[in-house]
C-alpha cells in the first residue's frame, strides 16, 4: 500500500488519488512521485478505470519539490535522479487525468497539475514556479507546459520573478478551466470525470491524443492525425452503439471496442 497517497477504488469508472504528505504540504519527494507513477501505471492497466482525478489537501495541492531532499543531492545525485523516470511515467499516462487543486500548486506541484488534461481550481488556489528563488529553474516540464498554457509573456513573468498567480488569473490565462469554492473542488472534478467515463473509451483516448498533438505539431500534421483517428473510430463497435442509442433515444452503453 502506498504511504504518501490515498487511493479510492474506481467508482463509476473514476479513480481518485489524493496526495498525503500533510507535514510537508504534499511536497513531491522521490517516494511520493514513485508511488504516484505506480498508481497511474495500475490505472492504465485497469479496464474499470476510465478517468483519474488527482488532488491534494485543502491547504496545498503540492507545494513543490522536497527542498530537504534536494539539498542532500550533489551534482552526481541530480544527474542520476530517480525522479526523472517517475516524471516520465506520469507524463506517459494516456487516460484522461483531471487535477482538483486547492491551496498551493507551486514548483513541482504546478508542474504536476499541468500534467493533467483538465484543471479545476478552488478560489484559494495559487499557481507558481518559484524555482528561480533557489538559484535554479523548473525542471519537470514547467517552462514548456506553462508557456503553452498561458502564453509567452505571463510564463516569462511567472518563471523569472518566481511570483505566483491566483485561481482567477489562472483561469483567465487558460491554465485552469473552472474555478469553484474550495469545498466543492474535488466534487466538481469528480462530476466532470464521471461524465467523461460514460463516453466511448477509445474515442476519449484518441480525442485526447489528437488535442495534445495540436500543441506539438503543425496544423497540417495535426489535421492528418485527426482524420486518421476519426477513420479508425468509424470501424469500432462503440461507434455503432452510439449511433444506435441516439436513434433509439436511450443512453449508449460503450464497451471500449
Amino acid at each position: 500500500m502506498p504511504r504518501t497517497l490515498a487511493v479510492q477504488a474506481p467508482e463509476d469508472g473514476v479513480r481518485l488519488i489524493t496526495l498525503q504528505r500533510p507535514e510537508a504540504l504534499n511536497a513531491l519527494n522521490t517516494e511520493l512521485l514513485g508511488e504516484l507513477a505506480a498508481e497511474l501505471d495500475a490505472a492504465e492497466r485497469d479496464a474499470e478505470t476510465r478517468v483519474v482525478v488527482i488532488t491534494g489537501s485543502r491547504k496545498a495541492f503540492a507545494a513543490g519539490a522536497d527542498i530537504k531532499e534536494m539539498a542532500e543531492r550533489d551534482l552526481v545525485g541530480i544527474l542520476n535522479d530517480p525522479r526523472v523516470a517517475h516524471w516520465q511515467r506520469i507524463t506517459a499516462f494516456s487516460k484522461p487525468l483531471i487535477a482538483a487543486i486547492n491551496g498551493f500548486a507551486l514548483g513541482g506541484g504546478c508542474e504536476l497539475a499541468m500534467h493533467a488534461d483538465i484543471l479545476i481550481a478552488g478560489e484559494d488556489a495559487r499557481f507558481g514556479q518559484p524555482e528561480i528563488n533557489l538559484g535554479i529553474m523548473p525542471g519537470a516540464g514547467g517552462t514548456q507546459r506553462l508557456l503553452r498554457a498561458v502564453g509567452k509573456s505571463l510564463a516569462m513573468q511567472m518563471v523569472l520573478t518566481g511570483e505566483a498567480i491566483d485561481a482567477r488569473h489562472a483561469q483567465r490565462a487558460g491554465l485552469v478551466s473552472e474555478v469553484t469554492q474550495p469545498e466543492f473542488t474535488v466534487e466538481r472534478a469528480l462530476q466532470i470525470a464521471k461524465v467523461i467515463a460514460r463516453k466511448a473509451p477509445l474515442a476519449v483516448r484518441m480525442a485526447k491524443e489528437a488535442l495534445l498533438k495540436a500543441q506539438d505539431t503543425d496544423l497540417a500534421s495535426g489535421l492528418r492525425f485527426e482524420r486518421h483517428a476519426f477513420t479508425l473510430l468509424a470501424g469500432t463497435a462503440d461507434r455503432e452503439e452510439g449511433i444506435r442509442a441516439f436513434q433509439e433515444k436511450r443512453p449508449a452503453q460503450f464497451k471500449g471496442q
